[in-house]
């Protein structure tokens, strides 16, 4: 019987929490578009869909924080304000945007859960048979048939990509972030 490294186990938990709590926070951040400036309810539909499993999978982990006494990143806030951010710019931008986010967000998520199945060992079957059916669940939103697929998404703005938007983005985020918390421990 192949035995998994404990702290292995707790960093894959830990990490897939972030990752299925920032992906709600994205969609968040989508249907916040999707419910002011952007009305596309076929798409708002999807979203809202494809939240639902991210919902699951958030749940699952964090019970089994909670469970196996683990602590969760310290960057949850932070990872909550820039997938709503991510979420909510790449939306304004359309369809396309919205739609390319999705794709490389689900991307992300599924090559970390097979990574995991991999090194996962017969003792920890019950985690190993949920990151399976939960990466299947991120293949399907990948797969999933819009008039625009996730697949065959690209998208540039002046000749730069959608990454490297959201990457500024972010970047700008963070900073804003950073500075408040300073002037607020500052001011305390």
């Amino acid at each position: 019987m192949k035995k998994t490294n404990k702290n292995k186990v707790k960093e894959f938990i830990r990490v897939d929490h972030a990752g299925e709590r920032g992906a709600i926070k994205i969609y968040e951040g989508q249907l916040l578009a999707l419910n002011t400036f952007i009305k596309n309810d076929e798409l708002k539909k999807t979203i809202e869909e494809m939240k639902e499993h991210e919902k699951e999978h958030c749940n699952y982990f964090e019970n089994e924080i909670k469970k196996r006494n683990i602590k969760p990143t310290k960057l949850l806030p932070l990872w909550d304000l820039l997938g709503v951010g991510l979420g909510f710019g790449s939306t304004i931008l359309g369809k396309k945007a919205a739609m390319l986010c999705t794709a490389s967000v689900e991307e992300v998520i599924q090559e970390h859960y097979a990574n995991q199945i991999e090194q996962l060992g017969s003792d920890e079957k019950k985690l190993k048979d949920k990151i399976i059916k939960f990466r299947e669940d991120e293949l399907h939103h990948k797969d999933i048939k819009m008039p625009i697929s996730c697949k065959d998404v690209t998208f540039k703005i002046f000749g730069l990509s959608l990454a490297t938007f959201n990457f500024f983005i972010s970047l700008i985020l963070s900073a804003i972030t950073i500075k408040n918390f300073l002037t607020y421990e500052k001011n305390k």
